[in-house]
């Protein structure tokens, strides 16, 4: 069963939200500005959500670790 693009794309958002929130508090504690923590984390917040989602839509195109669930399946 393959995902659709639009799960990735909710995926994305969600996951970026935690990472962006995450990378302004380090940015905010190693620089001292919030300016500059908001600054860098606006910056990661685009990239990263591009490239999360082509990273994510790659996937599901690879099967390693997936399979068929055959449970349903006609057995004579």
């Amino acid at each position: 069963m393959q995902d659709k693009a639009y799960r990735s794309v909710v995926k994305t958002i969600s996951w970026r939200a935690i990472g962006t929130l995450d990378t302004m508090i380090i940015s905010y504690f190693i620089t001292g500005s919030l300016k500059m923590a908001a600054s860098i984390g606006t910056i990661e917040l685009v990239t990263k959500m591009i490239l999360y989602y082509y990273h994510e839509r790659a996937w599901n195109k690879i099967n390693l670790g997936r399979h068929k669930d055959t449970s349903n399946d006609y057995h004579i």
